[in-house]
């Protein structure tokens, strides 16, 4: 299968765009050399639509394929991209891209990018390979460089090759410079700014650093005289002459512009005057050997263990001490023994006792003959514990008798 490819390198000098058609070998693996320069804004776009041809079920001629894609870039051997290296992806029917600067650091090193494609509907995937040589350039870096904020973009949409091909062309028109280049994208996100609103249609803003081989015209420095600075301060518009130039297509916050002169930077390095706080440098690294003497932890094994026993110990006589032979200790041991032995008698008790069923629930006289019903206790039953309610009603029934006895009489 054959398909296409984009990486752009910007500069108004010479734009090119690479276009590489070449053949996936295998589903697993594919290599594509790309060459950007240091210090120039590197693109490298990711197509779905070269991916879906990867996951089966493959897609019939004339039928229309739209699963959901998303990417996964890292360096090799490594979980994350290089620091210079960003990559976005707004939604998983969109295509990611790869952006950044390339440092002068990275030069002559290759760096190897895996990506992996995730089918959202099948969950297969698809892992790709880009080396990125970074190559020299010779200007770099250019000595007039300016950061621009635009408000009215999101970075997905500035990494365009039209729109960033345009806005190039603008600063060209107005700076009039013989080389001009891209240097860098940032999102206002990754300077802190916030999340816009969802309504009217709000952007997040990005910002574009371009840098020249002529110093800054005399429209970029208008932001600088005083009644600009002023209006900034105040939250106001500054007056620019040519922002027209830019404001059919790009809305530019001036205030926020930044004009940095490589020229005038003086250099802030200085050599370091070692003192009681630094180390002398001892040279490489030199591991111990592998002749290294046995060390024996015998005698730490004994200290470890002994001195906690002997704390121990020492603690258990003391209290042994308390317990046993002091007066405190005796008495409180006989008086715990006294509160076992009287704990145990009343459970020995509880376990003896009977309880009489109480007479007040039982009727006097039998409710069909009427005879008298006689006492469950017996004679000799103690009348003196019986309950309160019990003995009335004895009482209430021995008189009942005599009465009974009298009317017959």
């Amino acid at each position: 299968m054959q398909n296409t490819c984009l990486t752009f390198y910007f500069s108004v000098s010479y734009l090119s765009f690479c276009f590489s058609v070449y053949t996936i070998l295998s589903k697993v693996h594919s290599d594509r050399n790309v060459y950007p320069s240091a210090g120039v804004l590197f693109v490298h776009v990711l197509e779905r639509e070269y991916f879906k041809g990867e996951f089966p079920p493959y897609p019939k001629p004339g039928e229309i394929s739209n699963d959901p894609i998303t990417f996964n870039t890292n360096l090799m051997g490594y979980p994350d991209r290089p620091g210079w290296l960003r990559y976005i992806q707004r939604t998983p029917y969109s295509d990611g891209v790869l952006y950044g600067s390339p440092t002068i650091e990275n030069v002559g090193k290759p760096t190897i990018i895996e990506i992996t494609a995730y089918n959202r509907r099948t969950f297969e995937t698809a892992r790709h390979n880009l080396i990125i040589n970074i190559m020299s350039a010779e200007d770099f870096p250019l000595p007039y460089q300016a950061e621009f904020f635009i408000k009215n973009m999101n970075v997905e949409e500035m990494l365009a090759s039209e729109v960033l091909g345009d806005f190039l062309g603008a600063v060209k028109n107005v700076w009039q410079p013989e080389r001009l280049n891209a240097i860098n994208i940032t999102s206002a996100l990754d300077r802190g700014g916030r999340v816009p609103l969802p309504i009217n249609d709000m952007k997040e803003g990005v910002y574009v650093m371009v840098g020249a081989d002529v110093p800054f015209s005399s429209c970029l420095r208008e932001v600088e005289n005083p009644q600009n600075q002023l209006r900034c301060s105040q939250e106001m518009e500054p007056v620019i002459t040519c922002d027209k130039k830019f404001r059919t297509q790009f809305s530019i916050d001036w205030c926020k512009i930044s004009l940095v002169d490589k020229t005038k930077q003086v250099s802030t390095y200085q050599d370091v005057i070692r003192g009681e706080g630094i180390l002398p440098d001892g040279g490489e690294y030199k591991p111990p050997p592998d002749t290294l003497k046995s060390r024996d932890y015998y005698s730490d094994f004994l200290i470890t263990l002994a001195v906690p026993s002997a704390v121990a110990l020492v603690l258990f006589l003391i209290l042994a001490y308390i317990m046993c032979c002091r007066r405190e200790g005796v008495i409180q041991l006989v008086h715990h023994s006294a509160i076992q032995k009287s704990t145990k008698e009343l459970r020995e008790m509880s376990k003896n006792r009977e309880i009489a069923w109480p007479l007040s629930t039982l009727p006097v006289f039998h409710p069909v003959t009427g005879e008298i019903v006689p006492p469950l206790h017996t004679d000799s039953y103690d009348n003196t514990s019986m309950p309160l309610m019990q003995t009335q009603h004895s009482s209430i029934g021995n008189q009942g008798m005599v009465k009974g006895h009298e009317a017959v009489g």
